[in-house]
This record gives structure tokens, sequence and C-alpha cells, in this order.
């Protein structure tokens, strides 16, 4: 994980909030005049009691009342209207980070992606996300209005004397700047800790849970839940800490607020008994400071709260930032299939050597098999014609042209990839398969389904195609869920089908339908084939050994 400064990450996050400036400026003008009226409030009060003890204020009492009428109903309305605006900005703009976060995602997969905690990444997307909203809706604009109310109370409480408006400035930097920045350091990287352990639990947790079976079969409960009440007490001992770190900030912000209003009122008492201000130049300045101390307060709250949020924003924008290993290409070559091969490739995945030397070649409308120990590479060929990675040796081609020329786009379109494990969604069965081809029709769903022999068995369903599956599939069996693999690659209908293993978990009988299926297809389609069955073999027209990385 790449460790940012907080200015770095909060000057990242600002920088999105473009396409929202106008609502933001929206909100920071209401919650200025809000927190203007609502300290003056309490001013025009004072002014109201120098009015009844006979001193000349410049207004009658009937407007003082009139006005502190006015804005204390204004003050409610535009605090609600500040609040809605900051959080129609704030979930605006978690939708757009969380489309982001969605296609920086879809650019890493798979090869950046493979081995993830997945738990972590799940974290990421909702709970750290989630967390920016104090951000956006609290920080944002409290910052700018603090600010600019600042300027404007220090120049009124200055109007009585200029060192009464130092005093307010001194006091406004103190509660405002010097308490959280304070409150920040003492957190250290507190939040940053407790956000990537939270994300560690996540996974820890999601793992149980996939793997609950395999606990109770072999009797690892117990073991199972006291690692969990482990990383649980861990982070909950994290967030002690930065609970207490919010509890001494509270404690020394108030501290400093009590002592501030303490020494206006004395140099301002002193000042009168010097003759540099009148009366009311002790009572209005230390009303004014007293009332006025909102805006920083919610600046100084911030202090240890931030630290939890710019750790998750940290999070956040290592995944924005993160560079795929082949990025996809845009401005590329487009092509229609008239076969692939692969010449002299090497390929390893970090110091691990998988493939040495490899060339294979795949004519147009053949099936090629490959068949080998498992480890050996083939899987990973596979991979290397999808463009998942690319060669470091040697070259990759389709069409006579080497992948890494072809538009991204054009290239999964003439390539149909069937992985070992198909993933399912929590949908129905229907629009699982539908993956494959989005604007597919029920019959095409069907004609798809009867080729890689799994129409039968969605009918015997009491909901058909309907019928929802699980999360994860874990509602079928491997054969099923390796068949709807299988009629996702039908439909896509692409000319250049990768087949890893795809009767691997399937008897004789529905072997023999998707055999009969893919002999049918081989007219317009060709066919790369990985499997350790021989009887699946029988239709290769050409099968190539794949042994230590190296074909034979």
């Amino acid at each position: 994980m790449k460790k940012r400064s907080g200015f770095i990450v909060m000057a990242r996050l600002i920088g999105l909030v473009r396409p929202l400036a106008g609502f933001m400026l929206l909100a920071v003008a209401m919650g200025l005049i809000g927190n203007l009226f609502a300290a003056f409030i309490t001013i025009f009060g004072g002014y109201s009691v120098l009015n009844i003890l006979g001193l000349d204020v410049g207004m009658p009492l009937a407007v003082l009342f009139v006005c502190m009428a006015v804005f204390a109903a204004a003050r409610g309305i535009l605090r609600y209207a500040e609040q809605a605006c900051n959080h129609f900005i704030a979930f605006k703009l978690l939708a757009l980070i969380r489309d982001k976060v969605f296609r920086a995602l879809r650019r890493l997969c798979p090869a950046k992606l493979e081995g993830r905690d997945k738990g972590d990444l799940i974290s990421v997307i909702t709970s750290d996300i989630e967390l920016l909203e104090v951000f956006y809706a609290h920080t944002i604009s409290p910052v700018i209005i603090a600010a600019v109310f600042t300027v404007i109370m220090c120049l009124f409480i200055g109007s009585y004397h200029w060192l009464l408006g130092m005093t307010a400035l001194a006091a406004y930097a103190a509660a405002g700047i010097a308490v959280p920045v304070a409150a920040s350091r003492l957190s250290g990287d507190g939040g940053l800790v407790f956000r990537t352990k939270s994300g560690e639990l996540s996974g820890f947790v999601l793992d149980s849970l996939r793997g609950l079976p395999e606990i109770l079969q072999y009797g690892r409960g117990e073991a199972r839940l006291s690692q969990m009440n482990e990383r649980n007490d861990a982070v909950s001992d994290d967030e002690k800490k930065l609970k207490q770190n919010a509890g001494l900030n509270a404690a020394a912000t108030n501290t400093v607020v009590m002592l501030s209003d303490t020494v206006m009122l004395l140099l301002a008492g002193w000042l009168y008994a010097n003759g540099a201000v009148e009366f009311d130049g002790i009572v209005i300045p230390t009303l004014a400071l007293f009332s006025s101390f909102g805006p920083v307060i919610a600046l100084a709250n911030l202090g240890s709260t931030l630290q939890n949020t710019f750790a998750a924003g940290n999070r956040v924008l290592d995944i924005l930032d993160e560079e795929p290993v082949t990025a996809d290409i845009t401005d590329g070559l487009k092509t229609a299939f008239t076969g692939a091969e692969a010449e002299h490739v090497d390929f390893a995945y970090g110091s691990e050597k998988i493939l040495s030397d490899v060339s294979v070649d795949v004519p147009e409308n053949s099936i090629i098999g490959l068949i080998g120990r498992s480890g050996s590479g083939k899987s990973t060929l596979l991979k290397l014609f999808m463009r998942f990675w690319d060669a470091q040796k040697g070259s990759v081609k389709v069409s006579g042209i080497k992948v890494g020329q072809i538009n991204t786009d054009n290239l999964r379109d003439v390539e149909s990839f069937m992985t070992q494990t198909t993933e399912l969604f929590h949908d129905s069965i229907k629009n699982n398969v539908r993956v494959a081809k989005l604007d597919a029709t029920d019959e095409e769903i069907e004609a798809a389904c009867k080729k890689a022999s799994v129409h039968d068995f969605v009918m015997t369903l009491p909901n058909g195609y309907d019928t929802l599956v699980g999360e994860l599939g874990d509602t079928l069996s491997g054969g099923e869920r390796q068949r709807i693999g299988l009629a996702r690659a039908f439909l896509h209908d692409a000319p250049f089908m990768l087949l890893d293993e795809p009767t691997s978990n399937l008897d004789s009988l529905n072997e023999a339908v998707i055999l009969k299926s893919l002999n049918e297809e081989r007219k317009g389609k060709t066919v790369l084939l990985v499997s350790h069955r021989k009887s699946t073999m029988r239709i290769a027209d050409k099968i190539c050994s794949v042994e230590n990385g190296r074909i034979s």
C-alpha cells in the first residue's frame, strides 16, 4: 500500500468536487450566513441589554428583538439547506467514486486481482468509500466557512480594539488549527492501521463463511473462532485508541474555548480600565467570541476523525492509481478471426517460469487439444491468447496480428474463454447465461444451454430459467456450474473458443452431448481445448503435449 500524506489525499478528493462546484459554493454561502446569524443572535442580545441600561447602540430595542427572531428562524432553514447541499454533493460523489473504483477493478482484472484478498476489496468498495461521506458532507464546506467566518468576526471584534481582534484570531487559530493538528499527529498512522486491519478482518470472515463446511468437517470451528476473536480484538483496540484521541481532542477544544473567553473578558476589562474602550467594548467582544466558536469547533472535531477518513481515502486511491498489467488497447487494429498462433513464447509469474519457447499453431476451423500435467502452463497459454498477460518473449497472434496491437474489445469479441472455475452471480440462471451477450433473446439462451447440455436440467427446476442461483453458485453442483459456463461460451458465439477443462466435472453422457455440439460447430468455430480426459480429446484434430513449459 502506498502511503500518502493527508494533504495529498485531501487534494485528490477535493479535485473530484469540480463537477459540483456550484452546489459547494451554495452550501458555503448558506453555512456562512447561518453561522453569522447564530452568532449575532447573542450579539444582538448584548446590544439589547446595553439598550435597556440606557446606552446608545444605534438600534431601537424593538428592531433588535425582531432581528433576533428573524435570525433564529433563518438559522434553522439555512442549516437545513446547507446540510442538504453537502449531503447531495457527498452522495453524488460517492456514486462517482464507486463507478471509478469498479472501472479501475475492471482494468486491473484479472492479472492484478488474482490472489488479492477479496474481503479487503469488499471493505474498500463498501465501508471505505462510505467513510468518505464525512469528508464531502462535513469537511470541505465547514473548512471554507470557518476561514471566512473567522475573518469577519475578527474584523467585527477588532472594530472595538485591534488587540481584541488579534486575541479573537489567536483563539480561533488555537481551537480550529492547533488542536486538530495536534490530534492528527497524536493519532499518527492509527487511522490507516485501523482501516487496514478492518479490511483484513473482512477477508478473514469471508474466507470463514466460504469454507464453513470444511471447518465443521475437520473440527476447526473453535480454532477459527479464536483466530477471528483475536483479529476482532485487535481492531477494537485500534478503534479504542482513535476514540480516546477523539475524547482528548474534544477536551482540549473545550479548554481552549473557556480560556479564550476568559482572556477576552479580562483583556477587554483592562482596556476599559485604561480608557481604550467603552463599556460596550467589554460586553460585545466577549459575547461575540463566546457565541462564535461553532465553525472552528467543527474543524477541531475533525482532527481525530479525519485520520480515519484519509486512511480510507488512501486505500481507495491505491486502487484508482494502480496500473494494470495489460492496459486496454483502444487505438489499435480491428480484425476478423482467421487463425491464431504462439511463436517461441516465454512467460513467468514473477520468478516462476511457466512457459519456455512454446510454439503452437491453431488454424481456422480446427480443434487443437492441449494436454499435460497440472501446472505445466496450459491455462496460462489460453490467458495469453486472451491477453490477460503479455508474453515476455516471443509473440502471440490472432489473425496474424500480435494481440497487443488489436483493440481489446475486438479481441474479446472474436474469442470466447471458459475458465476452469465458473463464477456465478446471485441472479437467475437466465441472467447468468446472458452475461455473455446482454442483448440475447430467450431463444438464443435456450439454444446455447442445449449445446451445453444444461437445458434439460434447467427445465426440471420449479422456475426454469428464472430460478435464482445462490451466492457464488453454491446451490448448483460443480457440473451444473460448468455447463452454465460453457453455455456462456456458446452464447458469446465467437469464432475462436478457448476452453479450459470444459468437461472435467461432467458424466460421460453430458460430455458426449457437449462434444457433439463442438463437432457440429467446427465449420464456423476454431477451438483451443485443454483437458485431461482422453475421451474429450477424441474430437481434436491435433493434440499438443505441454510438459515443463514446453510443447511437444
